[in-house]
């Protein structure tokens, strides 16, 4: 597995769907390798992770809990170490991942300020756990505290959804969004977790919903994605971690999605480590969700 990994990223070798596009690359990009090209290595890594070290895994571990409450899994710490080896022998620069320690993630962030990866090896760990299929890995390149290259990858739907700045979204080679959204917000489908909301708002929300009809998967960067798709007319979340919105962020952002936070009109002003999420893809749609919000915090 790791000798397969390092010599995947060392010859750049492609994913499985060899005939998934990806963007063009810039002109005089500084970079030795542009995003693009880098883009089709980390897709190779992240199938074969899914396929080696995920997959053979699921309905087949036993869990724990972290100190917070949540649920993780040896297919969580297994991914992740397979993931850190792979993507290093793309770019060898630090490395954020969700089943590190705060002090180990602190240290990472500050240490890869021109370069960075950023990864979840598996979001959604509760639906994995119970067997629910609706989960993904996510990864994200960071340069300057932004991304500039997303992969969320939903192993049991073979569906890879991916970005790279200025470069579009995709998925699957389709270029994002693939379904026009609702125009009225009465009309839309909400994707909203309401479990990290403030009370007045989810209670608001709970009995004077403004939308047509709500769902919350249980995995915060792919719901990013379905949101990128027009799958959600619009989105909400009270409090994502750094791997939940990196990748999923940039695939919205170059969807032509908007994106802010609760308290944020500029995302990326908000709190790193936890930020609330306000998205959809049409500008008009937006602009109404998000004064519906924030005239209903209390």
């Amino acid at each position: 597995m790791a000798r397969s990994l390092r010599a995947r990223a060392i010859m750049a070798y492609p994913p499985a769907q060899s005939n998934v596009p990806v963007p063009a690359a810039e002109e005089n990009s500084s970079p030795p390798h542009s995003d693009a090209a880098l883009l089709q290595s980390v897709l190779g890594v992240v199938r074969e992770v899914a396929t080696d070290e995920i997959m053979p895994r699921y309905l087949k571990v036993a869990h724990s809990r972290k100190a917070d409450g949540s649920l993780f899994t040896e297919a969580d710490i297994a991914a992740q170490e397979a993931l850190k080896l792979g993507l290093r022998g793309i770019a060898e620069i630090p490395v954020v991942a969700e089943e590190m320690t705060q002090q180990e993630q602190a240290e990472q962030w500050l240490m890869g300020d021109a370069g960075l990866w950023c990864v979840d090896p598996i979001d959604g760990t509760s639906n994995f756990v119970n067997g629910l299929p609706y989960f993904a890995v996510s990864v994200a390149l960071m340069r300057h505290g932004r991304p500039v290259l997303g992969v969320v990858y939903d192993p049991v739907a073979d569906e890879a959804f991916y970005a790279t700045s200025r470069g579009g979204a995709f998925l699957n080679g389709e270029r994002l969004p693939i379904k026009t959204v609702a125009p009225v917000l009465k009309n839309a489908m909400a994707g909203v977790d309401l479990k990290r909301l403030e009370k007045p708002l989810a209670r608001n929300l709970v009995t004077s919903p403004p939308y047509m009809s709500q769902r919350n998967f249980g995995a915060s960067a792919l719901e990013w994605c379905y949101a990128a798709a027009g799958r959600f007319d619009v989105y909400l979340h009270g409090g994502q971690r750094l791997w939940d919105y990196a990748a999923g962020a940039l695939i919205m952002a170059e969807a032509d999605g908007r994106v802010c936070s609760l308290d944020h009109d500029d995302f990326w002003a908000a709190p790193l480590w936890r930020r609330s999420v306000i998205a959809a893809l049409d500008p008009g749609l937006f602009s109404a969700w998000k004064a519906w919000l924030r005239t209903h915090l209390e």
